[in-house]
């Protein structure tokens, strides 16, 4: 659990510096957006072929995972705070 954190962070991280902008939040944000970026990563994974059932995302899946993950998110957060 604690590796899922730490690799979550890195990977949010990474993320953020592909894709530079202002996103509220802080840690928790990034590791959440980094585990959602695995999970995403996977599932793309397996629709592809590349990974079979229960294997998990790679690294650099999952930081694609990611900016996915936060490119929705800016979509989403954009769309409420413009009147």
């Amino acid at each position: 659990m604690l590796w899922a954190l730490i690799i979550g962070l890195i990977v949010g991280a990474i993320a953020k510096l592909i894709m530079p902008g202002r996103d509220p939040g802080g840690c928790i944000v990034t590791i959440l957006l980094g585990i959602a970026g695995s999970f995403v990563g996977t599932f793309i994974g397996r629709a592809l072929g590349l990974y079979r059932s229960g294997q998990g995302a790679g690294f650099i899946m999952s930081v694609l995972g990611a900016v996915i993950v936060l490119w929705i998110y800016r979509m989403i957060l954009g769309r409420r705070t413009t009147p």
